[in-house]
């Protein structure tokens, strides 16, 4: 008579350290979420006006690969970040077709408020560290996405 197997009691939640990371990185989103809808815009449209920020123009190429969406995805972001005055579309210099991107006025004067709200938001969750706990738990979390070859920003 065969014995049946004994099951080993699985761990509890909090036993796992991605329970935890998720648990602070959803509180962190959130808040950050919240801040930034008071400024009208989304995470993502914050990942698209800072990439594009960092550049003098770009091309939709470009922001593609930086916020990690489809073309058409991408493409939606773009429009709601000109119907809302802060980037414009243009034809890139020396094509007759391919369109690139910049950032409006608005848009140039925007992207450093809402850094200081990340900025804030990374403050109150995280000010109590030390600065070298805080150093660590970066390293950590960038040698994660080295490691695992992890390529696609967080926008959502």
């Amino acid at each position: 008579m065969a014995h049946p197997k004994k099951q080993s009691i699985p761990a509890p939640l909090e036993a796992h350290l991605g329970f935890w990371l998720r648990f602070v990185s959803n509180h962190v989103s959130i808040r950050f979420a919240q801040l930034l809808e008071e400024k009208g815009v989304t995470v993502t449209e914050w990942v698209a006006l800072r990439t594009l920020w960092s550049q003098a123009e770009t091309t939709h190429a470009r922001l593609i690969d930086a916020l990690g969406m489809t073309k058409g995805a991408a493409s939606k972001v773009v429009s709601r970040l000109e119907e809302k005055g802060l980037a414009a579309r243009q034809l890139a210099e020396g094509s007759a077709r391919a369109q690139s991107l910049a950032l409006t006025a608005a848009g140039k004067t925007l992207v450093p408020q809402l850094a200081a709200l990340a900025d804030a938001n990374d403050a109150h969750f995280f000010g109590h560290l030390t600065a070298a706990e805080r150093r660590a738990l970066t390293q950590a979390m960038q040698a994660l996405v080295q490691h695992h070859q992890l390529k696609d920003l967080p926008t959502a």
